[in-house]
Order: structure tokens, then C-alpha cells, then sequence
């Protein structure tokens, strides 16, 4: 059994459905619910939510930025050139325009973030499993 199944029914936020928008940037199954998509507001707001293992491709988000509010689980972040960094319920991310990075599950944990997104994503190469594996 997985660390913080619970996490697959929502922390604080429905977990939304089956992620397929996005799916073939993303290792594994995640999912997405949408919480602010606003024409007039210039940033995104959504909950998602990793199974173990699963994990998003390389990107960068351009003309813009990502803040993370880990709300659940257990998981990783890490930026190019940098070591991984352990994430859990209560830890804060800021990815700056131009950062290439990745975020996700650890491989035996449920994970859950709020995406606070402004900009726009460049989807880059998945996160070999050799590099994850090491974590």
C-alpha cells in the first residue's frame, strides 16, 4: 500500500478527473481540477494530484511563473543543474520565468499541490526513470 492513499480523495480540493489533457506530458497518472480559469485573471489555479510514481515532463513556463502549495503527500521538485528537493503537506515552490524543472510523486506516495500558473508552458523531455529512481 502507498503512503497517503488518503490523498487520492482530495486533501482540501476535489481531485478532479483523469489528467488526459496533459497526459502525454506527464509519467504515470495524475489528475486535474480546475479552480480558477478566469479570461480576466491572468494566472490558472488548479489542484493536482500524482499517484506514486508519477511525475511531470521537464518545462519551463515562459512570460510568466509557477508557485506550488503542496497540500498532500509526499513528493519531489527539482530545477536544472540543482538537487531534488523532498516536498510535503505545507512547503511552498516559486519557479521563476525561464527555470526548467520538474515536479511529482515520490515513487511510493500519493502527492497533491495547488498549481498557482501565469504564462505559458514549454513541455520539454520526461524525467528519465534512471535520474528518479536515485531519489
Amino acid at each position: 500500500m502507498a503512503k497517503h492513499e488518503e490523498v487520492k480523495n482530495g486533501v482540501i480540493f476535489p481531485v478532479g478527473e483523469k489528467n488526459e489533457a496533459f497526459a502525454q506530458f506527464f509519467v504515470g497518472q495524475s489528475y486535474l481540477k480546475t479552480l480558477i480559469a478566469d479570461p480576466k485573471v491572468s494566472v490558472g489555479v488548479g489542484n493536482v494530484t500524482f499517484e506514486p510514481g508519477c511525475r511531470n515532463n521537464w518545462h519551463i513556463h515562459r512570460d510568466g511563473f509557477q508557485i506550488l502549495l503542496v497540500t498532500g503527500g509526499e513528493g519531489w521538485y527539482q530545477e536544472e543543474g540543482k538537487p531534488a528537493q523532498f516536498l510535503k503537506a505545507g512547503d511552498v515552490i516559486v519557479t521563476h520565468d525561464g527555470v526548467k524543472h520538474w515536479h511529482g510523486a515520490a515513487k511510493d506516495s500519493w502527492f497533491e499541490h495547488i498549481a498557482i500558473t501565469a504564462g505559458t508552458p514549454e513541455w520539454l523531455e520526461a524525467v528519465d526513470d534512471e535520474t528518479y529512481n536515485k531519489l
